[in-house]
């Protein structure tokens, strides 16, 4: 699991049937201190994220988990909204 912060949505009038109901963000993968560590990466949501929220994304075979997903072709997706974080340097 990776944090992010969600910039912006994705609209695709044409779509995979799999993904066709499921919303589209983008996503800047960030640290915990709130730094860009990878830029702009599409995720499908399934909680309800908007922008300008921090999230919780999975990459790779794991993003297909979540409920509804499991048979989709996705690579990213946002599994929670993140409240607060805390490090030992925050």
């Amino acid at each position: 699991m990776r944090l992010g912060k969600v910039i912006g949505t994705v609209t695709a009038t044409v779509k995979d049937p799999q993904i066709a109901a499921k919303p589209l963000l983008v996503v800047d993968v960030i640290t915990a201190a709130g730094k860009v560590s990878e830029p702009s990466v599409v995720a499908v949501d399934t909680v309800g994220a908007g922008v300008g929220d921090r999230v919780i994304i999975t990459q790779g075979s794991a993003a297909r988990i979540p409920q509804g997903t499991a048979t989709s072709p996705i690579d990213a997706t946002i599994i929670a909204v993140v409240d607060t974080v805390q490090t030992a340097k925050t």
